[in-house]
């Protein structure tokens, strides 16, 4: 039996890498081009998000919450070039780019799949690790198997059409974007080269999902458990398309006990929430926690993987190593062990993530790596030291050699 959707949408993320010393200028582009905008957070508007986050947290992420009116206008009457040179010193910089209008599109070659991209935000942290994240959601009369095909297929966009069967191919259709290539085309032109996010071994041709499924309360109830639609739920778990089948795990499934008829999958390329509207907060409240304090948890977890890769191969370079000790402090200090939030559900779904994306386990590598390191300095600095020591005694010995000569003479 097909299910009957009530909710949906996805966020496509994107992560890209600018060098650290060209950041202040890409900022500085951001705020030339017209259709971006300096994403300001309030906390009369943004309660739920200031209140979510610890106070640390909150400043790491959303540095514009300190921002009061006065602020934010005397900021804004400076010039780009002195804005560009303030918010590069904030963590954390997010943008959003302003569409003229949805950017309507179709996928599939028959039927086809109407979507809209309904939101674009550029999350741009200081040391260079960006993220290009895009909200969609499908039009008209959607199926469950659209939501899985469409997710299926949007994610793997950025890749070259010719490699890429009929089944796979996205037609778009819409004023602004004539084609996919056009599409990619304007990705390309906020991430600019992949040559940085390469070094770090990030997957370039592919998006991350991070998707969100409300569907109709007579599939899930009390009547009808969800064991009868386990099946479903996996391959939205998983992204496959609507024909593909799969196993998942058991510990790859979370349950949110806040909330009822609420099942969360987590991979290493995808988050997503399977929900029924048999609880009226799945589709009233829940909807926009996912996509605000949640969605912005997952992008923090990303940061730290990737921020983590940056460190180690800084490790391995001779000319970074003392920077990135130093580094590698100021990270352990102000972020590693930092509380994320509060919250009872927000806590586990962090812990959740951390565990998947083997944080824990990457951040032990770099500390053997930094201790590594720091043994090999300090046997430098004592191997330079006793050098020194046993220059200065040679040294003093030929000195009073010289001396106790003289004083024979005499």
């Amino acid at each position: 039996m097909e299910l009957k959707i009530n909710y949906q949408y996805t966020y496509f993320i994107h992560p890209f890498v600018v060098k650290q010393k060209k950041y202040q200028k890409y900022i500085l582009r951001l705020l030339k081009d017209k259709n971006c905008k300096l994403k300001r957070f309030e906390k009369e508007k943004d309660l739920k998000l200031y209140k979510y986050f610890t106070p640390k947290m909150r400043e790491f992420l959303f540095s514009t919450f300190s921002l009061t009116n006065a602020k934010y206008a005397k900021l804004k009457e400076m010039s780009l070039d002195t804005q560009s040179a303030i918010l590069s010193k904030y963590p954390c910089t997010i943008f959003e780019y302003r569409l003229k209008k949805d950017i309507q599109g179709k996928a599939g070659t028959e039927k086809g799949i109407f979507f809209k991209i309904r939101k674009i935000e550029i999350i741009c942290f200081n040391t260079g690790i960006c993220f290009l994240s895009m909200k969609t959601n499908i039009e008209d009369d959607v199926t469950f198997a659209d939501v899985l095909n469409f997710n299926y297929k949007f994610r793997d966009i950025k890749q070259d059409n010719r490699t890429l069967n009929n089944y796979d191919k996205i037609n778009i259709q819409t004023d602004s974007f004539s084609s996919i290539d056009k599409i990619t085309d304007f990705i390309k032109s906020i991430t600019g080269s992949n040559l940085e996010a390469i070094k770090l071994d990030i997957n370039t041709e592919r998006f991350l999902a991070y998707s969100y499924l409300c569907i109709d309360q007579s599939a899930w109830n009390q009547e009808n458990s969800f064991d009868k639609i386990e099946h479903n739920f996996i391959k939205f778990a998983r992204v496959l398309p609507a024909d593909d089948v799969a196993s998942l795990k058991e510990e790859d499934i979370l349950s949110l006990s806040k909330w009822k008829y609420t099942k969360m999958g987590i991979s290493k390329q995808a988050v997503t929430l399977f929900t029924s509207s048999t609880d009226i907060n799945n589709y009233t409240i829940l909807p926009n926690e996912y996509e605000q304090q949640y969605l912005y948890t997952y992008i923090f977890e990303l940061y730290k993987k990737i921020y983590l890769k940056k460190l180690s191969l800084e490790f391995k370079h001779t000319m970074k190593v003392k920077s990135a000790r130093k580094k590698f402090i100021n990270f352990t200090k102000n972020v590693w062990i930092q509380e994320v939030t509060e919250d009872e559900i927000g806590t586990i779904f962090n812990h959740k993530i951390k565990e998947i994306l083997e944080l824990d386990k990457l951040y032990t590598e770099v500390k053997n790596e930094y201790d590594i390191v720091y043994k090999e300095l300090n046997i430098e600095k004592n191997k330079n030291l006793t050098i020194v020591i046993s220059i200065v005694l040679v040294a003093s010995l030929v000195f009073n050699i010289l001396n106790f000569m003289l004083l024979s003479k005499n």
